[in-house]
């Protein structure tokens, strides 16, 4: 079954999303319990809310999503095979062009120094993958995405599994039959990802 922008908006709103394995093939998740990340209870440790204060990165939305979604694709140490093939690339590649798929970037000295992407569908945003290729950027991007989906009345930020790094922001782990309550609730909204963009500087 070829990967279609419409097939995966289809999952999304039953709450599965893909992976690709070693050969490729595409394969359905659905875990439970599910992780998700409580917008209203997001921590911010203190070092690294001093470095978000310090605004040692340049914070965007969209610049470049392909080259996003290729750093979270692309090997790294201790990480030497990924599930994001080059199938799932030119899926959520569509995606974003279709007003879905979206990411949150650092940049420094016009480099890109890491960021995230998701799905966004009504008032939920499915976080896929995250990157860092300078310290802290990825942390700085995950920031971002929150006061963005805070701004555009998102309700739900699902993180799919939970990590001890995402574990640290306040990501909490809820049976899957609750995940679905959130979830039905959550695309039910009309949220506004450009909202924060729309506020222009001061909000």
């Amino acid at each position: 079954m070829r990967l279609t922008p419409d097939l995966l908006l289809s999952a999304y709103q039953i709450g599965v999303f893909p992976m690709a394995g070693d050969d490729g093939e595409i394969g359905w998740y659905a875990p439970d319990p599910r992780a998700v990340l409580p917008l209203d209870a997001f921590h911010v440790p203190k070092t690294l809310a001093k470095t978000v204060r310090q605004r040692h990165f340049e914070v965007v939305a969209d610049r470049d999503f392909e080259g996003t979604m290729r750093a979270c694709a692309a090997p790294a140490p201790g990480r030497q095979e990924t599930w994001i093939s080059d199938e799932m690339v030119a899926a959520y590649l569509a995606l974003h062009r279709a007003g879905f798929a979206h990411s949150v970037e650092c940049w420094r000295d016009g480099a890109f120094a890491g960021g995230l992407y998701g799905v966004a569908l009504g008032g939920a945003f499915f976080g896929e993958s995250m990157v860092s290729r300078q310290r802290d950027a990825s942390k700085v991007a995950l920031v971002a995405l929150v006061e963005r989906l805070r701004a555009g009345g998102f309700a739900l930020l699902d993180t799919q599994m939970t990590t001890p790094h995402l574990a640290r922001f306040g990501v909490t782990e809820i049976p899957r039959a609750a995940f679905e309550r959130q979830l039905s609730r959550a695309l039910a909204l009309d949220a506004d990802w450009h909202a924060v963009d729309h506020a222009g500087p001061g909000g």
